[in-house]
């Protein structure tokens, strides 16, 4: 099973070109938000990435499958969420679409295929990873660090989302040039369909630390990019400080009173 969005539906997508001026139709003009970036991350035990076969610039606004809602109907018992991810092309069996999962527990599990045959051993497999720890050895290496692009759910995110991609992968390449054998490159750049909160577009998300960022703009990445090379490669915990806490929405694994908690028990001056 190929997971494609389908074509009557990616003719469906925004195709105008995002400018700064771009309005959601969702958002209220009369209405000014005061809410602090922290503490606004989704609560989620478990982060796990279907590798989509087009990238979430061209998705629909709204993508769902049949596939997808099985497997989050798993999942979200144990505190699991889905979404849609796009590394690049993805090397696909045909039985079915790879899965990338983090947790706080397990760090990155990589699963293979898919499909609605082997949905009950998945499902097993990852609340497993999740509950338990990790699974696997020699998977915890690498950054993956994901931007929204889904600009036919937001313009926001197709915008500043875009932006912050190309800075990402642009300074990623200069720093894995300059030491090719460093961490840079073991960094993986990719896009995300909608996480929720397109106001804080460009969302980032970092993992395995299971750090969210929002509000970031291209000038961020070098800074941003300088912070995940200095932190270590793991899942984080209430012993580690948000990893820029300019733009911190919030960690896997933490309530959002919790990531308001911990906010403010470090920075009870903050404005942020």
């Amino acid at each position: 099973m190929s997971l494609s969005v389908p074509r009557a539906l990616a003719r469906l997508r925004t195709t105008r070109a995002f400018t700064t001026t771009c309005r959601s139709s969702s958002e209220d003009p009369t209405t000014k938000k005061e809410k602090f970036l922290y503490g606004t991350a989704p609560s989620h035990r478990s982060y796990i990435f279907i590798h989509a076969s087009e990238p979430p610039s061209s998705f629909p606004a709204r993508l769902s499958t049949p596939l997808q809602r099985a497997l989050q109907l798993k999942v979200m018992k144990w505190g699991g969420t889905i979404n849609f991810s796009w590394l690049g092309p993805p090397k696909s069996t045909g039985g079915g679409p790879a899965l990338t999962a983090f947790s706080t527990l397990g760090g990155r599990l990589e699963v293979p295929e898919l499909n609605m045959d082997n949905m009950d051993e998945v499902a097993e497999v990852l609340e497993r990873h999740a509950t338990e720890g990790p699974l696997a050895s020699g998977t915890s290496d690498e950054v993956h660090l994901y931007v929204c692009t889904h600009g036919a759910r937001d313009c926001r995110c197709g915008e500043m989302g875009g932006a912050v991609l190309r800075a990402l992968q642009g300074e990623v390449a200069r720093l894995a040039k300059a030491d090719p054998l460093g961490i840079a490159s073991r960094i993986k750049i990719g896009e995300v369909g909608h996480v929720g909160g397109h106001q804080y577009a460009a969302n980032l998300l970092i993992y395995p630390h299971g750090e969210w960022l929002g509000m970031l703009k291209p000038e961020d990445v070098p800074i941003v990019l300088a912070r995940v090379l200095d932190s270590p490669v793991r899942p984080y915990t209430s012993e580690d400080a948000p990893i820029v806490p300019s733009h911190w929405r919030g960690r896997m694994g933490f309530a959002k009173d919790d990531q308001a908690q911990l906010f403010q028990s470090l920075y009870p001056n903050s404005l942020l």
